[in-house]
C-alpha cells in the first residue's frame, strides 16, 4: 500500500501549476545519467532542430552520491545504476515539462521505451520518494 501511495503522490500534478509549461511530449535520447534522478539529454524541439539539456525527474528525490553517510551514498548509486540500467543510450519520452528552481536544466516526466514512467518506476522500487520542490528530508538515518 506504501509503495501505491508513493507513486500516486509521484503521479499527482505538480505544486508548480502557474509556472509556464510544456505538455510535450518530447522525444529525447539520453546522452548520460548524472545521478538517480537527472539527465542529460538531446531533445529534438523542432524539425532538425536539437537542444542539449539536463533533465530532472519531476516529482521524486533519490539519494544524492555526495551524501554524508554510507547508506545514503549506495543507495544514490544504486538509484543511478537502476537508471542507467534503462535509458542511458535510449530514447526517452519527455512530458510535463517546466523550469527547474535551480535553472541550468528541466524539471520534466520521463517515460522510458517501454511507456512506463520513470519516477514511478524508481519509487516502486524503494530507490526514490516524493518531492513536491521544497526542502528534501535527508537519506541518511538518524
Amino acid at each position: 500500500m506504501l509503495r501505491l501511495a508513493l507513486i500516486a503522490a509521484i503521479l499527482a500534478p505538480s505544486a508548480h501549476a502557474g509556472a509556464p509549461r510544456l505538455a510535450g511530449p518530447y522525444e529525447a535520447e539520453v546522452v548520460r545519467v548524472i545521478d538517480g534522478d537527472s539527465f542529460e539529454a538531446r531533445v529534438t524541439i523542432w524539425l532538425d532542430q536539437e537542444a542539449l539539456t539536463v533533465v530532472r525527474l519531476a516529482g521524486i528525490d533519490t539519494a544524492e552520491r555526495s551524501a554524508p553517510c554510507l547508506g545514503a551514498r549506495l543507495a544514490a548509486n544504486a538509484a543511478r545504476a537502476f537508471l542507467a540500467a534503462r535509458i542511458e543510450g535510449r530514447r526517452v519520452r519527455l512530458s510535463d515539462i517546466a523550469r527547474d528552481k535551480y535553472g541550468g536544466r528541466i524539471l520534466a516526466r520521463a517515460a522510458g521505451e517501454d511507456g512506463r514512467d520513470l519516477g514511478a518506476l524508481l519509487a516502486a522500487y524503494g530507490l526514490a520518494r516524493p518531492y513536491d520542490g521544497g526542502r528534501r528530508a535527508s537519506w541518511c538515518a538518524r
